[in-house]
Parts: C-alpha cells; structure tokens; sequence
C-alpha cells in the first residue's frame, strides 16, 4: 500500500510541502499526501500511515554565535485539515499539542482543523481584520513599490510579490506572528505545529523571522526558504525576492530586526529570551 505523509516539517530533520497534485522527487502517493523527503536543515517531514522516517540529524543549522537549532520543538506545516485520525496520531507522537493556525476566516470555514483531544487549536489570521484595517506605512506606498519591484525582478507571481511586504505593514498581521512566537515561548509542556494553506508564504515568514531571532544567518535562512521549490517540485513556488521584499519592508519601517521584534511584533525581551532557551543548544 502507498505510504501516505503527514506533511509536517521540523528543526533539523527534512521537509514536503506538496499541496498540488504534481509528482514530487520520489513517487507513491495516497489520497492527497507524497510521502516525505528526507534533507538536511533546519526543516523536515513526519511520514503518516503509523510510519516515521529515520531522518538524519546532520546539517542542523548553526547560528552565528555557535548555538545550534534544537529539534522536535518547533514544526511547520501546510494545511492539516485533510489528516485522518491515523495522522494526527503521527503528529502527536512528536510530542505536539499546539496548534497555531496562520489561515484566513474563509480558509479556516472551508477547510477547518480538526485537533485531537490533547492538541490545542490557536487561530492566528495573518489577514485578520480583528485589530481594524491598519498600516504602519502608507498602504498605496507599499503597493506601488511591490508591485514596481515585482516587474523588474520577473516575479512569477504579482500576488505574492505585494503580498510579502504587507505581511510586514499590515497590522493585523503583527499580532499573528506575534502570537505564533509566544506560542513558541510559553508551551513549554510539548511542540507547537503553525501553518496556513501552502505552507510557504505566511508559513515561510514565519519560519524566516524565527530563524532569524535566533541567530541564523541570513544566507541559510534564504537557502532554506527556496528548499520549498525543491520539495514542492517547482521552480516557482517561492522566489527569494519575495522574502528581500518582506526584509526590506522591516527595514523601511523599523531601521532594525530588533525593532520590529520588540515594536512591531510587541515581543519582550524575556519572550525573546525564552524562545532562544527553548530552541538553542
């Protein structure tokens, strides 16, 4: 019988992020999940139908201090409203009871997850207008400037190309990060699991800001941001000039990382403090 995937992805073990019917790197599939793809890095997969794959432990990302990424905390995903409850006991063997849902009210009433007893579910609309229809920077201004950026760069998706910098400008969107962050802070009691539908934009941002909260050089949070060409088998899935537009909106608004941590995304210090202890060794 085809071996069918949870289609999770954890610090330091590999990734799949198939959300399409196109043939992935390895064949075999089962309702609408591709087995995972074992790689090195900071993200990877958890193997449904009561299996796991012995993934291996090498090339965990190191931070520019020293500090490595600690594994099994902290996993992404894209939707999981389709897992069987053979699945999710999958997932919950990971030790995971949280989790934090980036998807939007309409995502969330077509598609909706359906957590376990012992898992708890936390919606973090990135588009939420629950804080009002709110910009740190003129909302034309961005626009225009995404959409000029996205011409010259060749951007195969205009969309995504203004989509980046307001997941930086939007309000709403701050306290969406922000709470997938103290997710990651104060659920010391197992691991949290975020994603939204894709599992590469507003998951993608996400999992970018936390690797570089934590120290990881910008290089390898790139190099890691585009494995979701590879594991997703297309060359247009993601564009890393997606993610410099988002990078640049920061530094516009902010000046710093730091800023947007603390001002932004209203992060304290000991929040800061409490995610590094938990995801650092």
């Amino acid at each position: 019988m085809a071996k069918t995937a949870v289609n999770v992805r954890v610090e330091g073990r590999p990734h799949d992020d198939h959300t399409t019917g196109r043939a992935g790197p390895r064949g075999g599939t089962a309702r609408r999940f591709r087995r995972g793809h074992p790689r090195p890095g900071f993200l990877g997969a958890v193997t449904g139908a009561g299996q796991r794959d012995q993934l291996p432990r090498r090339g965990r990302y190191t931070t520019t201090d020293g500090h490595t990424v600690r594994s099994g905390v902290v996993f992404r995903s894209n939707k999981l409203s389709n897992l069987t409850a053979a699945e999710w006991q999958v997932v919950t063997a990971h030790g995971i009871n949280r989790d934090v849902d980036l998807r939007n009210i309409q995502e969330r009433s077509d598609e909706p997850d359906h957590a376990p007893a012992g898992v708890a579910y936390q919606v973090a609309d990135v588009a939420s207008f629950s804080h009002g229809i709110r910009f740190h920077d003129s909302a034309g201004v961005t626009l225009l400037a995404a959409l000029a950026a996205g011409l010259l760069s060749g951007s195969s998706d205009l969309g995504q190309s203004i989509g980046y910098p307001f997941m930086v400008n939007f309000v709403g969107a701050d306290y969406a990060f922000r709470d997938t962050l103290r997710a990651i802070a104060t659920n010391t009691s197992g691991g949290v699991v975020y994603h939204c539908s894709a599992g590469k934009d507003r998951t993608g941002w996400a999992t970018a800001v936390l690797l570089t909260l934590l120290g990881v050089p910008m290089a390898t949070v790139e190099q890691d941001f585009l494995l979701s060409n590879t594991y997703l088998a297309r060359s247009d899935a993601v564009q890393v000039a997606w993610l410099h537009a988002a990078f640049a909106e920061l530094n516009h608004i902010y000046g710093t990382f730091s800023a947007y941590l603390h001002t932004g995304l209203m992060l304290t210090d000991t929040e800061i403090a409490a995610i590094k202890s938990r995801l650092l060794v």
